[in-house]
């Protein structure tokens, strides 16, 4: 089951922006994205999660791996996710998937995850931020935005080859900060569901 922080001794002042190796990293991450999932979803309307990367780079395998943590977790439910390992979400392939998630949402939540490059007193920290993900400014590409909310984390240290810098970011970072994300959202979600219980059913898999 997942950690709840009904009743923890967390702040309602909140971090939106928390290290990996903060020992309440999941917990604290949750806690921000229910806040700030109060203010755009709706009692019995399921969230549509993004998450953006691909798997041929260690640093930008991030969402992937998330992606695949969450349809396995929300397997049985009617929330959406795009971008796994066995079908990513990319910048070859996201003006059309963004396409697809404007026709699917129809009032929906979107929740964007990817990872970015920063500077190196930045590195493993995760952020949740309000308002629509800018995927592929790490790279200098121009990409659509995705998201009502977005979640990323620094995995590497930006401004210089930034490709290289993906490539051979360390793999025990990004598996831990997938970790983390994954933990964190459903942990969000699910306690969201527990809160609306009456009005909708679309995660009777938290009552397990």
């Amino acid at each position: 089951m997942w950690p709840s922080f009904s009743g923890s001794m967390i702040p309602a002042r909140h971090l939106n922006r928390v290290h990996v190796d903060h020992e309440s990293a999941p917990l604290l991450l949750s806690r921000s994205l229910y806040e700030h999932m109060l203010h755009i979803s709706t009692p019995g309307i399921p969230p549509v999660l993004v998450c953006i990367g691909t798997d041929r780079s260690t640093g930008d395998a991030l969402g992937p791996l998330i992606g695949t943590s969450l349809q396995k977790a929300f397997k049985d439910t009617t929330i959406t996710v795009f971008g796994t390992l066995d079908e990513p979400v990319h910048a070859a392939n996201l003006t059309e998937v963004v396409a697809v998630v404007s026709e699917q949402a129809n009032q929906r939540p979107v929740i964007a995850i990817d990872a970015c490059l920063g500077k190196t007193e930045n590195v493993g920290y995760i952020s949740v931020k309000p308002g629509a993900l800018k995927p592929g400014t790490g790279v200098n590409k121009r990409l659509p935005t995705v998201g009502d909310i977005h979640i990323v984390g620094v995995v590497n240290v930006g401004g210089f080859m930034e490709y290289f810098v993906l490539q051979n970011t360390r793999l025990s970072l990004v598996m831990n900060m997938a970790k983390t994300i994954s933990t964190a959202v459903e942990t969000c979600l699910c306690e969201l569901w527990l809160s609306q219980v009456a009005a909708t059913t679309y995660m009777q898999p938290c009552l397990d």
